[in-house]
């Protein structure tokens, strides 16, 4: 069973739609699992809709960090998404590149030791404007090496444009 799926794109591409379809087309009970910290009252309402988007088939886990420490074992489980568990560990970690790396990398190792079906969302930031900012050049070069190091040990690779999947690897 153990297989990772990573699927990235931009905001709004519809990775979240293609990653709960493909969950239910390998369970009948899959698991969500969300990594996002509620900031404020606008995330909370994004958040919220994201829940409505699943029905009583799926159970939901909340982990910012540790999703090694989940019982996905046996499982097909979503896992939205890579950017705010990344944003977790760099606020956690006061911007230190290197440290959010090796912590995530060391994250991602241990979660791929489970035997389960993971199917793993992601951002590609690094496609649009530069950041103007030292720590929004942080976040975007670690976003994508963690991408990176994600897809590199996926044996699939999904990029969402417009709601349609194009199949990388």
């Amino acid at each position: 069973m153990n297989k990772l799926v990573f699927i990235t794109g931009g905001a709004r591409s519809g990775k979240s739609r293609y990653a709960q379809d493909l969950a239910l087309q390998h369970s009948e009970q899959p698991v969500y699992v969300a990594t996002a910290r509620i900031w404020d009252e606008d995330f909370r309402q994004r958040i919220e809709r994201h829940r409505q988007d699943r029905d009583t088939r799926w159970t939901s886990l909340e982990e910012e960090k540790h999703l090694s420490r989940l019982p996905l074992q046996g499982r097909t489980a979503v896992i939205d998404c890579v950017t705010l568990w990344i944003n977790n560990f760099f606020s956690d970690l006061r911007y230190d590149v290197d440290a959010c790396l090796a912590s995530c990398k060391m994250e991602i190792d241990a979660l791929l030791q489970q035997d389960a079906h993971l199917i793993v969302i992601s951002n590609e930031i690094g496609m649009g404007l530069h950041p103007h900012t030292e720590s929004g050049r942080k976040f975007t070069d670690l976003q994508g090496w963690v991408n990176q190091y994600i897809a590199a040990r996926s044996q699939e690779a999904i990029f969402m444009i417009s709601g349609l999947p194009l199949k990388v690897k």
